[in-house]
């Protein structure tokens, strides 16, 4: 099955288009359900066009077809249907019969493992209409067949020799208008009569596919499909000895007879099969040898008929098509490098020489898993070597290859590690937003399949990375927490996989909305880092994800005071503890876990629980840990306690005033140019502070931050301080009589920053002209 990944680069996408995608994202909101699966209105009917739409749009999104969806299709009153394809699901018998009762004429199913025969005898009773069917990996249909369905009634058909014996109840395909069959990767073991059976009862077959088919036999019974015109048997055993019976299919025009297994695929006269062959074929367009030796050496061969005539090709046997060129001829894994051969005789070539036969490999092989991984793989060295030329169409077939083959671990890690390399490189015309959701949705959907594979997540990660984070994936923003999460609780500790995963979570906890950081929380992102830090604690083991479960914890209480009674609801100050003690030298530990606790300081109802700790804030207040950081955000969160007046400073033996005095003094201290490691997305909580006017000490602590960052980072944190009243309250500050003169000294700095800062906007306007006529003295260029 070849899904329509992407529909345009850079063309909007059709209104039909994105109306399905918002049906299949919100198919809750659009179709009643019950018990059994959704339904379609009463007065509703879909016609087959929407429904066969609905069914491919769905896989497309990223959803999985299971039975509750196929029930949408259980009345024939209400829908229609013709052609179906799903691949990837775990539907079963019954929800399948949901669309097998329509008498389809097209049924593609793929990586579907719980169905069992009892979809084939459904699809015997409702096939009389069917022109295609396609039962691709894991489908289990000719598995395990009951003896009643089984061949256990030999019966010697007359004319036939004896080892063709079938029973009268034999596991026949009645669908008599059948013209196309494609069973690939049966690994079920059959009676030699079953495959012979199974083609003499499909009277119409045109094209057969048995890829990869165990014992189909000698074959010979393929000489009877005289209207075969497509016969694709790749990587089926004892093909060099069924030659002989392909070669009497005159209709062919295509034939693959290629093979991947290196003991398989070996002609004792290569030059020779594959020259009779091209002669007994003469309808011949397509013909795949890959793998195979019948390419032979490459010395060129006269003819075998008139030996005065030379045939200027380097694969002898299609000498004979040097002046008829084969529309396509697959080479790709050819003994003695057939593909870099100079005169080929055909118009398109598989092989692995250069980018066009990769790419046309990797067209020809999608349904292949076992060749198309290997495809992937040369995709790979081509893209790290920034050596593409059609980077859209290698992105597509990627992503192709991705989409369809998704429980295909292999294929997974050898795509994903491709598109590493062309997000890595920022190939912004072919990155649109339509291409990156593609991408980002692709790699998810492999990562949760493959979620206990580790290279596969190193992979995934390594390529989200690469992104814009939160930005490009704010649409899958629950799905990847929920699969990051996982990651970093069951990988081992201090592995790269756990590592890079708390990256990811702390990123997508940075620069997201309220409603964001709530998700985490109910995510349980911080019972999550809890129990990361208390391991680490036990094991007396300070690392980089120690310190990112801290970040992460910091950035998801920001402004969110739900997250913060979190923390402390699950013991979190006990973690706090745990860490000071024994790690009270790292630095960077230190200003990711006073951060958080300034996040819970600005929780007016949170604060009496910190209380008991007020003795270890006053101690942290004069660290020079980190530059400023530490003692900043332990000034901070005193700040906010003592801003709840003295009669609320209870559970505590220091002396409300020795605290303030002591913050006061190393305010003092601190340079105001320090530039710092601290991102704020409002100066609400500082801002209220300078209005606390029974406690001064609350007011110079604000007053500091406020005359900081206005002044080292001007830009950022001045339209946030005019944006919110922040002005007035600094003016205030300086109109009051109350404030000592070190707060009006900062207030006034606080305010030459802002009017600096005005300054230069209007400096940087551009000038605007207000008739056609130049200024004097400008230039006319």
């Amino acid at each position: 099955m070849l899904f329509s990944v992407i529909k345009s680069d850079l063309e909007p996408d059709t209104l039909a288009n994105l109306s399905l995608e918002c049906i299949c994202n919100n198919l809750d909101e659009v179709f009643p359900a019950n018990l059994s699966g959704y339904e379609i209105e009463d007065d509703m009917v879909l016609p087959k066009e929407i429904c066969e739409a609905l069914i491919e749009t769905y896989q497309r999104v990223g959803k999985t077809i299971d039975n509750e969806f196929l029930h949408l299709f259980s009345n024939k009153k209400k829908a229609a249907l013709q052609k179906v394809v799903i691949w990837n699901s775990n539907i079963t018998d019954a929800g399948l019969k949901n669309v097998l009762q329509y008498n389809l004429k097209e049924l593609d199913l793929a990586y579907c493992k719980s169905l069992s025969y009892k979809s084939f005898v459904t699809l015997n009773e409702y096939g009389k209409n069917l022109k295609t069917l396609s039962l691709g990996s894991e489908v289990n249909m000719l598995k395990n067949v009951p003896e009643e369905y089984s061949e256990t009634e030999p019966n010697i058909r007359i004319g036939l020799p004896s080892e063709f014996a079938f029973g009268s109840k034999g596991f026949t395909f009645n669908m008599p208008n059948l013209t196309k069959l494609i069973l690939r990767d049966i690994v079920q073991t059959f009676q030699p009569s079953f495959y012979h059976t199974l083609l003499e009862s499909l009277p119409k077959l045109t094209h057969l596919d048995f890829s990869n088919c165990s014992d189909l036999g000698d074959l010979s019974y393929i000489a009877k499909c005289t209207n075969l015109t497509s016969l694709t048997l790749f990587n089926c055993k004892r093909l060099p000895e069924a030659i002989p019976y392909i070669c009497h299919l005159t209709k062919l025009r295509h034939l693959d007879i290629s093979n991947i297994d290196d003991k398989e695929g070996i002609y004792s006269d290569p030059n020779h099969v594959l020259k009779g062959i091209i002669v007994s074929l003469p309808n011949l367009i397509s013909l795949d040898i890959s793998g195979t030796n019948l390419a032979g050496e490459g010395c060129v061969e006269r003819d075998l008929f008139d030996k005065t005539r030379t045939y200027h090709s380097d694969i002898p046997g299609l000498a004979g098509r040097y002046e008829n060129h084969l529309e396509f001829v697959g080479l790709y894994g050819t003994k003695h490098g057939a593909c870099k051969r100079h005169h080929i005789p055909a118009v398109k070539i598989s092989g692995d020489a250069d980018e066009s036969q990769i790419t046309t490999a990797a067209t020809v092989y999608m349904n292949r898993p076992l060749m198309l991984q290997r495809v992937l793989n040369d995709l790979f060295h081509f893209l790290r070597a920034e050596a593409c030329v059609n980077m859209s169409k290698v992105l597509h077939i990627i992503l192709e290859a991705l989409n369809t083959h998704a429980p295909e671990k292999h294929i997974q890690i050898s795509g994903s590690a491709a598109l590493f390399y062309i997000a890595r490189n920022k190939h912004t015309n072919l990155l649109t937003q339509n291409v990156k959701n593609m991408v980002i949705s692709t790699l998810i959907n492999g990562m949760n399949l493959h979620i206990n594979d580790e290279t596969m997540i190193r992979n995934g990660c390594l390529t989200l990375c690469q992104f814009r984070i939160p930005q490009d994936i704010l649409f899958v923003y629950n799905k990847l927490v929920v699969l990051l999460l996982h990651v970093v609780m069951v990988k081992e500790d201090g592995s790269f996989e756990q590592r890079i995963a708390i990256y990811l979570l702390n990123s997508l906890a940075c620069q997201v909305n309220d409603v964001q950081k709530e998700t985490l929380g109910e995510l349980k992102i911080i019972e999550k880092m809890l129990k990361l830090i208390n391991n680490r604690i036990q094991h007396k083991v300070c690392d980089d994800v120690l310190e990112v479960a801290w970040s992460t914890m910091w950035n998801v209480t920001d402004e969110t005071p739900v997250n913060c009674e979190r923390f402390l609801d699950n013991d979190g100050m006990t973690s706090f503890t745990g860490c000071l003690d024994q790690f009270r030298q790292k630095t960077e530990l230190m200003r990711n876990m006073m951060g958080l606790l300034g996040n819970v300081a600005e929780v007016k109802g949170l604060r009496p629980r910190l209380m008991p700790y007020i003795k270890t804030f006053y101690d942290l207040v004069d660290s020079l840990a980190d530059g400023i950081e530490v003692s900043y955000n332990a000034a901070g969160v005193i700040s906010h306690i003592a801003s709840d007046g003295e009669e609320n400073w209870t559970d505590t033996n220091i002396r409300r005033t020795e605290v303030l005095n002591k913050m006061v003094s190393c305010i003092n201290e601190w340079d105001l140019q320090s530039e710092r490691n601290i991102n704020y997305h409002s100066f609400e909580p500082i801002l209220k502070l300078t209005r606390v006017w029974h406690t001064p000490e609350c007011q110079h602590w604000a007053i500091w931050a406020l005359a900081n960052l206005t002044k080292v980072y001007s830009e950022k944190y001045c339209p946030i301080l005019e944006a919110e009243d922040g002005i007035q309250d600094v003016q205030r500050l300086i109109d009051d009589p109350r404030p000592n003169i070190e707060i009006k000294k900062l207030a006034k700095i606080v305010m030459e920053n802002y009017h600096s800062y005005q300054r230069g906007l209007q400096a940087a306007q551009p000038l605007v002209l207000t008739s056609n006529r130049l200024p004097r003295g400008a230039a006319d260029h």
